[in-house]
């Protein structure tokens, strides 16, 4: 990527995530960092939640390229009106399930970023099984 390229990337996603974040020095600062990277890893909130764990185990089993991810903001979600839901689904399945929620912190980008389809890895962690969703810029 040219100079040029990294710098109209960087201002295209600063531009895009000043107003959610509400401070434009710390957007530019942020766009710069997930430019820079090529992609933003989010771990998934919330997958201890209800009956979420069995929902892991059950993707669990299917090919991991048959397992979708989308980004689903809900303005309407009464803890948190910038929040991010990350629904799963299994490709030619029946609907998609909430299995967690991107971390309130990274919320914006992920609005940001949320176009896109973006890549599940399931992980297995100390306390469970747990999710992370990959994004690329």
């Amino acid at each position: 990527m040219t100079k040029s390229e990294l710098k109209s990337r960087v201002m295209t996603l600063g531009n895009k995530l000043a107003p959610r974040m509400g401070d434009r020095r710390a957007a530019f600062v942020e766009a710069w960092i997930i430019v820079k990277a090529g992609t933003v890893e989010l771990a998934v909130r919330g997958v201890s939640f209800g009956n979420r764990q069995e929902a892991l185990r059950h993707l669990a089993r299917y090919n991991p390229a048959l397992v979708r991810a989308v980004l689903v903001p809900e303005p309407a979600n009464p803890a948190d009106p910038r929040a991010v839901a990350v629904m799963v689904g299994v490709q030619g399945g029946r609907g998609l399930y909430r299995l967690g929620y991107v971390p309130r912190n990274l919320a914006p980008v992920a609005a940001v970023l949320g176009g896109q389809i973006p890549r599940l890895r399931l992980v297995e962690g100390e306390y469970g099984r747990g999710a992370r969703v990959t994004l690329a810029v």
